[in-house]
């Protein structure tokens, strides 16, 4: 029916990532099996190559509102359940770095990941996986803003059969 939703009893996670440079509106959509998230989403500014927002969630209520959190943030990593931030690390430079000195970073990092797992996340680093999977460079499928990559054919594919 041209709708992607999330399949939560299968493990199959709606994935999006949505284009923050130019304000395009661009928003490529796909999906994703093996988080084992139950409830919430997560979103990130940190995305390779091009650094988009990645999010992926139960409910595009749910993403909505991570992905809203990043922006607050001016970049960085959310966590949220019920349309609450459960755990955020602030990335405002370029969306990339932190202004925190190491130690906070770090709590903020463990904080994060906690919050995830309590989500039923079973990934030991869930930021890290999602980043590479925006990475249209590494094969096979990655998503990107313009729409899901095959990367084998060098050509952006339909996420529906015909």
């Amino acid at each position: 029916n041209g709708f992607v939703t999330s399949d939560i009893e299968s493990d199959i996670l709606k994935l999006c990532v949505v284009e923050r440079h130019h304000a395009s509106g661009r928003i490529g959509l796909g999906l994703v099996r093996g988080l084992g998230l139950n409830r919430g989403a997560m979103a990130s500014s940190v995305a390779h190559d091009s650094h988009n927002v990645i999010a992926v969630g139960v409910s595009d209520e749910e993403i909505f509102t991570a992905v809203e959190e990043v922006r607050l943030m001016g970049g960085g990593l959310a966590v949220v359940c019920n349309k609450v931030t459960l755990a955020k690390t602030p990335l405002p430079i370029a969306g990339l770095m932190s202004k925190e000195p190491l130690e906070t970073l770090v709590k903020q990092l463990k904080s994060i990941k906690k919050a995830a797992s309590k989500l039923g996340c079973i990934i030991e680093e869930p930021f890290m996986m999602l980043s590479f999977l925006a990475l249209p460079v590494i094969p096979e499928l990655k998503l990107t803003d313009k729409g899901l990559v095959d990367v084998s054919r060098f050509e952006i594919v339909s996420l529906f059969s015909e």
